[in-house]
């Protein structure tokens, strides 16, 4: 049967979902999701996990939590037990779709606390422990793109652990992504680790940057500002393309994927559309191009299956147009260098806000039980 999911996943985006809960894996609701949607993987975060651990109306935590209690277990060793055994159930559901597409599907992420965020030896310490506990060859470790977070992705890599690097909004950092990748691919090699297990995803965020950028758009309020609003984030995804294509063609890359490595596949993250005047799967079907993955929240998923237009790839014959409306913005005085990190640091200060709100949480509960 023909479907916008079955259209995406015929054009080469992988469709993942960016939720999990323990009543989602329970209840069979993935494995739904991976027979109706075209689902293929599943993307995490401290939010998602909050929002599943804190649900009043889910109960399926409170047995574990009333173990942990009586074991004596800290907020976050509770934490880690929960959500490991989560992402370790979602990975043997999605077990099959991993064999299907020869390892490159079927992968579900794990984040490392967001506290290590500017911390590359707690980062590193954090992958490994997670890595081992977790132990399923279709994890991704998922590490954000900060400046220390580019050497801890190099050693992860370089450990042999597959990683989702997070929260990437800029092209001067991406190639900084791409090229720790390509060293931890170097430093394995030498190592002799067998570079075709070693898969990693390069997680763009797409929709925020509309958000920051319209908003300055805004407060200019000339026309030919007015002009460039919600034109940025699919710019900047189809120019992170453009990077891509380009950083794993040269010289370097291509002695790596011919020794038997994997190319780090584009993941346009931030894809539901906050702005109410916009088409709902606009950051799905204007970011179509063979072997990116694009990971959604329900809603979006729902929208795109139910009357997303897939029209093939939407991505490499933009390229001139994405250079003008980058060159337009810089004309009208916005200076994106500053919305991207602007954009960072707000990524990590929410993901970090999350993260002790769910420490906080869980140690109610583990109090309630002692």
């Amino acid at each position: 049967m023909s479907t916008p999911t079955a259209d995406l996943a015929a054009a080469g985006v992988s469709i993942w979902l960016d939720d999990l809960s323990r009543t989602r894996i329970n209840s069979g609701n993935i494995a739904e999701l991976i027979a109706t949607r075209n689902v293929t993987g599943v993307t995490t975060n401290p939010t998602i996990f909050a929002n599943a651990i804190t649900n009043a109306n889910d109960t399926s935590y409170d047995a574990q939590v009333t173990e942990l209690a009586a074991s004596g277990a800290t907020a976050e060793e509770a934490v880690f037990a929960a959500t490991t055994q989560d992402v370790a159930a979602a990975l043997d559901v999605f077990r099959p779709v991993w064999e299907a597409s020869n390892h490159v599907d079927g992968r579900v992420s794990i984040e490392v606390s967001p506290d290590l965020a500017h911390d590359t030896e707690g980062t590193v310490a954090s992958a490994k422990q997670l890595w081992a506990k977790i132990d399923r060859p279709n994890l991704l470790v998922k590490i954000p793109a900060t400046k220390a977070g580019l050497p801890a992705i190099a050693e992860a890599i370089g450990a042999g652990i597959s990683v989702n690097v997070t929260l990437i909004f800029s092209l001067e950092r991406y190639e900084e992504v791409i090229d720790a990748y390509l060293t931890g691919l170097e430093t394995a090699k030498a190592a002799g680790i067998d570079l075709s297990g070693i898969h990693s995803v390069a997680s763009f965020f797409v929709s925020r940057v509309d958000t920051e950028t319209d908003k300055r758009l805004t407060a200019i309020g000339t026309d030919a500002a007015n002009a460039l609003k919600s034109k940025a984030g699919l710019a900047n995804a189809r120019l992170a393309y453009e990077l891509f294509e380009k950083k794993f063609a040269d010289a370097r890359a291509q002695e790596l994927l011919a020794a038997g490595a994997n190319l780090q596949r584009p993941l346009w993250a931030s894809t539901g559309v906050k702005d109410p005047e916009l088409p709902d799967t606009l950051y799905v079907t204007e970011l179509v191009a063979a072997g990116v993955v694009n990971t959604m929240p329900e809603k979006t998923l729902e929208a795109t299956f139910d009357h997303g237009v897939v029209t093939g790839d939407t991505i490499t014959g933009g390229y001139a147009e994405a250079h003008e409306v980058f060159a337009g913005l810089a004309e009208v005085g916005i200076d994106f260098a500053d919305v991207t990190q602007v954009l960072e640091d707000e990524g990590v200060a929410k993901f970090i806000d999350s993260w002790h709100d769910l420490l906080a949480t869980v140690e109610e509960g583990l109090k309630a039980q002692r």
